[in-house]
C-alpha cells in the first residue's frame, strides 16, 4: 500500500545512521491512527531492521479506559509486539486544562526508559488542526511550526504527518483492522475537537485541500523558524559567554534581532516563551538600565539579573546560600546543595597539580568570610572578597561560591584561580575545577 511505502521511506531516512538495531516505541491509543501505524510497522519489520514495542498510556479519564487498555493488549498479542501499559494521573487542577495536562503526562510516560525513538501517529489533519489552534492563540513562529516530522531532541518520529486522515481510514478498511473510538473525540468543549468538527469542515467546503495547504504552511514556517534559530546561534557566539547574555552585544543588534537572541537564550535554558509584551519589556529593561543599576526581572521561578554588562539567570529556589561540606572522590561532576555544579577536568599544565595531592582528599566548603588567597606569585596575598570583585563575580553568587581546600589550605577558588604554590607546571597533569557551567543556580 502507498502508506507503507511512505512510512518505509521515512524510517529508512531516519534510521540509516544506526549501526545496531534501533529500538522504536509506538504510542498506541487504540484509535484508528495508531492501529494503522502499528500494522504498517509490523509489516515493515520484514524489510527494515528495527526492534518494535508499544506503549499504551492509561489516563483513567474515560469509563472505557480499561476496555481500551485490554483492546491494545489483545492487538499487540496478535501481532507479537511487546506492550507496556502505563497508568498516569492527570492533574486536573494544574491550570493547563485537561487536554494539556493529559498530553504532558502521556509524553512523560512515552519518553521514559531506554528507546531510540518514540513513534507517534499524528497525521496531516492533526497538523492542520494544530496550526489553526496556534494561529487562533496568537502563537509565534515556533508555535505555528506545529509538529515536526522528526523531533530529534525529544526523540519523536511522526511517519504519518504527510498522510491524510482519509488515507489512514482507507488503509484500515482495506486491511480489515479493528480499532476503538474515543467518545471524548466528539466533545466540542475541547478546543481541538471544536476545530476538527466545527471549523475545518466549513473551511473545507470552500477549500477542499485546506488540511494539506495548512500543513504545508506549517512546514514553511518551521523552515523560517529554523533560520531564525541559526541566526540566533550565530549571534550567541559573541553575545553569550558562559551562559550569560552580553548586554553590549544585545544592544547593538536591531530590535527584532535582539528579541530573537533573547528568545533563543531563554529557550536554551528551558523556559517557556513570555508574551510579546513581556519580552519587549525585558529587552527594554536589559538594554536601557544604567550600567550600575541593580536590576531583577522575575520570570516564573527565576530572576534575570544584570551585573557588569552581563545578564544572569538565577532560580528563586537558590537565592540563599546553603552550607557545603563535601569530599571530592574523583568524580567529573559534583552537585552542590543549591543545585549548582562543580566540574573537574584533567588537563596537562593547567589547574591544580595532581601530584601535589599525595594521598590527601580535596575538601569542598562554603565561604565563612575573611579568607585570603594568592593565585599569582608576583602579586601579594589578597582577601577573597577583593579577588571575587576583581574577577567580576556577581555579588549574589559570591556568598554561594564553593571553595576547594587541601587539608586546611585554600587550594582552588573556582573560576578565579589556583593557589600559586599548587599550580600544575607545564608538563604536570593538573585538575581544572570550574563552578556552574552556566553560572546559574537551580535546586
Amino acid at each position: 500500500m502507498r502508506l507503507n511505502t511512505q512510512v518505509k521511506d521515512f524510517l529508512t531516512q531516519h534510521l540509516q545512521s544506526f549501526s545496531t538495531k534501533p529500538a522504536l516505541r509506538l504510542a498506541l491509543s487504540g484509535g484508528v491512527d495508531s492501529c494503522v501505524l502499528l500494522a504498517s510497522l509490523v509489516e515493515l519489520q520484514k524489510s527494515l531492521d528495527f526492534n518494535l514495542e508499544a506503549m499504551h498510556v492509561h489516563h483513567g479519564l474515560s469509563p472505557n479506559a480499561d476496555h481500551w487498555a485490554e483492546f491494545c493488549a489483545k492487538t499487540c498479542r496478535d501481532y507479537g509486539v511487546p506492550l507496556e501499559t502505563v497508568r498516569v494521573n492527570v492533574d486536573k487542577a494544574s491550570g493547563l486544562g485537561i487536554e494539556a495536562s493529559a498530553r504532558a503526562a502521556r509524553y512523560q510516560a512515552l519518553l521514559s526508559g531506554n528507546v531510540d525513538y518514540v513513534v507517534l501517529a499524528h497525521h496531516q489533519d492533526d497538523q492542520a488542526e494544530t496550526f489553526l489552534l496556534q494561529l487562533l492563540r496568537g502563537a509565534g513562529l515556533k508555535g505555528l511550526s506545529a509538529m515536526a516530522e522528526a523531533d530529534l531532541q525529544r526523540r519523536l518520529l511522526r511517519p504519518l504527518l504527510n498522510t491524510s486522515r482519509q488515507e489512514i481510514e482507507h488503509y484500515a478498511k482495506v486491511a480489515q483492522l479493528d480499532w476503538i473510538e474515543d467518545e471524548s473525540n466528539l466533545d466540542v468543549d475541547f478546543d481541538r475537537n471544536y476545530c476538527r468538527h466545527e471549523i475545518l469542515p466549513v473551511i473545507q467546503k470552500r477549500y477542499p485541500a485546506a488540511s494539506q495547504t495548512l500543513a504545508r504552511s506549517a512546514a514553511h514556517i518551521a523552515e523560517a523558524s529554523e533560520l531564525l534559530d541559526d541566526l540566533a546561534s550565530l549571534d550567541a557566539q559573541v553575545g553569550i559567554e558562559s551562559g550569560c547574555l552580553n548586554i553590549e552585544v544585545l544592544t547593538a543588534l536591531s530590535v527584532p534581532r535582539a528579541k530573537n537572541l533573547l528568545r533563543w537564550w531563554l529557550a536554551s535554558n528551558g523556559f517557556a516563551m513570555p508574551s510579546k509584551e513581556r519580552l519587549a519589556d525585558m529587552l527594554t529593561q536589559l538594554c536601557q538600565a544604567q550600567s550600575d543599576a541593580t536590576m531583577k526581572i522575575t520570570l516564573g521561578d527565576v530572576q534575570i539579573r544584570r551585573y557588569q554588562g552581563m545578564a544572569y539567570i538565577e532560580y528563586k529556589s537558590g537565592l540563599s546560600a546553603q552550607p557545603i561540606a563535601m569530599i571530592w572522590q574523583g568524580e567529573a561532576e559534583l552537585i552542590m546543595p543549591d543545585g549548582s555544579k562543580l566540574l573537574f577536568e584533567r588537563k596537562q599544565g593547567q589547574g591544580l597539580a595532581i601530584d601535589r595531592l599525595g594521598g590527601h582528599k580535596l575538601r569542598i566548603a562554603s565561604r565563612t568570610g575573611g579568607e585570603k588567597f594568592k593565585p599569582d606569585l608576583a602579586r601579594p596575598t589578597r582577601t577573597l572578597k577583593y579577588l571575587l570583585q576583581e574577577a567580576n563575580v556577581a555579588p549574589w553568587l559570591r556568598e554561594r561560591m564553593p571553595l576547594i581546600y587541601l587539608d586546611d589550605t585554600l587550594a582552588v577558588v573556582p573560576n578565579v584561580g589556583v593557589s600559586c604554590l599548587m599550580q600544575a607546571a607545564e608538563k604536570e597533569m593538573g585538575l581544572v575545577i570550574r563552578w556552574g557551567i552556566d553560572t546559574k543556580i537551580k535546586t
